[in-house]
């Protein structure tokens, strides 16, 4: 069987010759990742309005008002908005040399130290220029707070996703209140802070990624309380505090809706700071207080405007002047007509292109009797033709995906014969086999799951019966499962031809509901009651790609995020992959391939496609060139809205 898993040079450049094949204009079209230099044109011959003080943003992703930390949700949309707004991270990350590294605009020196149990202690001194948008001094005691609040029981009775910091010394006893003090989180003057890795969590692959934390303002979030060091670790303080630090309090400083931290951030420590979140759209003003990045860019565009576009009109929006860039396009007949304009007469627009560091997903809801059944996830895969359904949204733009990874990571990238392993044990679910083959197998691991009856408790007949069912302790159970998708997209045509019909050929029912994102995303993350099996998103990875971050405990067992899906074995290999010397990249690989083989096996999701994406804008913003790893909140920073 062919493995598909894996992008090499030959794939990308079918990729690329499959793209340029599918425009007329292929010969003026650059390549992937090369942004496209367009002639000069006035608004008046493009029909463009060009305004130099405020840059719209597009984008079909939706926001849902997680902007201060991702324990609440980690949409793209809301990753975006937050890169914007919190600045200074600890660390930052080095393309050229795919490395993390102490930012140098922030830490302005750091020593680590080993004792003799082989915990490592990491010493910051910090600048004295950084300040928040109201003008306050930033020092070490703001980080402390925000790394004391990732391990706080406090946050997780708000329904914050807490563990962040899991691998700092003491976390479990200061998260079960054993301690009043975090021991590896010391605060040794008003600019220098301690962090202490615990000997059981190194190796680390990504290690200095570890420390990739921004401050957080405790006087908004907890106003009155202040962060101490008694020479045991760094707490939280009440005293003096008109309100004592408790989850009532951050319910209100950080969750209420209309003032609430969490959707509208006062105090900010980024380039720009929010001046106004209506639930759909949100719009941003340059922070005077910031002092730029670790490149020396600071922000010249004054206002930004973020805005959800449709895929239907976003080119012609932009074309119009309502929309100055066009973020993450990846529907192929968007891209087309974005391509288009690029390339036509008047000119006036330019592009980039880079690969998805991310994908989509069907997700399985394991406390339902479907979800639960690993056979049963097994047949949906059988079921869903990933090749058409990425087809249909991307074009030639897309690659069907068989493992838990994006485009733009290294590891995808990699030709597996270098670092001596083979990729037969992925498991493809028939991707190259014929549908009537895969459509067989389904039904017959359903068959050997228990699902054999129809509706009157009789055996199944595949040509009398449309749907099987199951005997259990509380009777037959129906083979029928819910699978929400976002409301509006197409990809629900889509996932009904290319795997609803299928399944029902092989005695599944899939009934496919439209749901509006944001309370998909609450009922993926369990903020809202779960009345489904199945859920279609999508996701781009973090820098540190660490999935043992993506499992929590349940009733002694590890289960996969936000599945209820037990997992003990996938846990165990995502521990031991991360447990890589860093720089050892034969290591990491062959680990990263054995996590892959059991995913494919468990699977918690099925991954669907990953993509290239496409940023199209007017040619007045200069400067800014993303990538995977630059997003476009990275790039504007150093961008600017000019004629020249």
């Amino acid at each position: 069987m062919k493995i598909r898993c894996l992008i090499r040079t030959a794939l990308t450049a079918a990729l690329g010759a499959a793209l340029l094949g599918s425009f007329a204009f292929a010969a003026d079209i650059p390549e992937v990742g090369v942004a496209a230099e367009t002639s000069e044109a006035s608004g008046e011959e493009t029909g463009q309005k060009k305004d130099y003080e405020q840059l719209t943003v597009g984008s079909t992703t939706a926001l849902t008002g997680a902007f201060f930390t991702d324990m609440w949700g980690n949409g793209a949309a809301d990753l975006d908005v937050r890169t914007l707004l919190h600045g200074y991270d600890l660390i930052r990350w080095n393309a050229a040399d795919g490395i993390f590294e102490a930012d140098p605009s922030v830490i302005s020196g750091v020593v680590a130290t080993e004792d003799s149990s082989g915990n490592r202690t990491f010493t910051i001194s910090l600048y004295s220029d950084m300040k928040y948008s109201d003008g306050t001094q930033i020092g070490a005691a703001d980080y402390a707070f925000a790394i004391l609040l990732t391990a706080s029981p406090e946050v997780e009775q708000i329904g914050g996703r807490i563990g962040k910091s899991s691998f700092i010394l003491g976390y479990d006893a200061y998260l079960s209140g054993e301690k009043k003090a975090f021991e590896g989180v010391r605060i040794l003057g008003e600019r220098e802070l301690a962090v202490t890795i615990r000997a059981d969590y190194l190796p680390y692959f990504y290690e200095l990624g570890l420390l990739n934390f921004s401050p957080a303002p405790i006087s908004v979030i907890a106003p009155g309380c202040t962060v101490k060091d008694d020479g045991e670790g760094a707490y939280i303080s009440s005293e003096g505090a008109a309100e004592p630090f408790s989850a009532q309090l951050l319910q209100k400083t950080i969750l209420d809706g209309q003032a609430g931290y969490l959707s509208h951030p006062s105090v900010v420590s980024g380039p720009y700071v929010l001046t106004s979140f209506d639930g759909s759209e949100a719009s941003f003003e340059i922070n005077p207080m910031y002092k730029g990045d670790s490149k020396g860019n600071r922000p010249s565009i004054e206002k930004i405007r973020y805005v959800l576009a449709d895929n239907e009109t976003m080119v012609d929006e932009l074309q119009s002047g309502r929309i100055g860039l066009l973020n993450r396009v990846s529907a192929a007949g968007s891209v087309q007509q974005g391509i288009a304009l690029v390339n036509g007469r008047d000119g006036g627009f330019a592009m980039s292109s880079y690969p998805r560091s991310g994908m989509s997903f069907i997700s399985f809801c394991g406390e339902t009797a479907a979800g639960g059944s690993n056979p049963v996830r097994q047949a949906v895969a059988y079921c869903l033709d990933r090749e058409e359904v990425t087809k249909g949204y991307e074009g030639t733009l897309g690659v069907a995906m068989n493992c838990y990874s994006g485009l733009g990571q290294w590891m995808y990238q990699a030709d597996p014969e270098e670092y001596g392993q083979s990729l037969e044990g992925i498991r493809t679910y028939g991707a190259d086999e014929d549908m009537e083959e895969n459509i067989s197998a389904a039904a017959k691991l359903l068959e050997a799951d228990g699902w054999t009856l129809n509706e009157a408790g009789d055996a199944f007949d595949a040509a009398a019966d449309p749907v099987r069912y199951k005997k259990t302790d509380a009777g037959l159970v129906r083979l029928s499962m819910t699978l929400l998708y976002p409301e509006g997209s197409r990809i629900g045509e889509l996932l009904k031809e290319h795997l609803a019909d299928h399944a029902a050929q092989a005695g599944m029912e899939i009934i496919l509901q439209g749901e509006d994102m944001g309370s998909l995303l609450a009922r993926y993350y369990g903020r809202e009651e779960r009345t489904c099996d199945m859920m279609y998103l999508a996701t781009n990875f973090d820098m540190v790609f660490d999935p043992a971050e993506d499992f929590t405990e349940e009733n002694g067992q590890m289960c996969w995020k936000n599945t209820h899906i037990p997992a003990d074995e996938l846990e165990k290999l995502a521990v031991d992959m991360r447990r890589t010397r860093p720089g050892d990249l034969e290591s990491y690989y062959g680990k990263w391939v054995a996590f892959q083989e059991a995913f494919t096996t468990i699977l918690p999701m099925i991954p669907v496609y990953s993509n290239v994406y496409f940023d199209f804008y007017t040619d007045a913003l200069k400067g800014y060139e993303p990538s995977e790893n630059i997003t476009w909140p990275m790039g504007i920073t150093g961008a600017a809205l000019s004629d020249g």
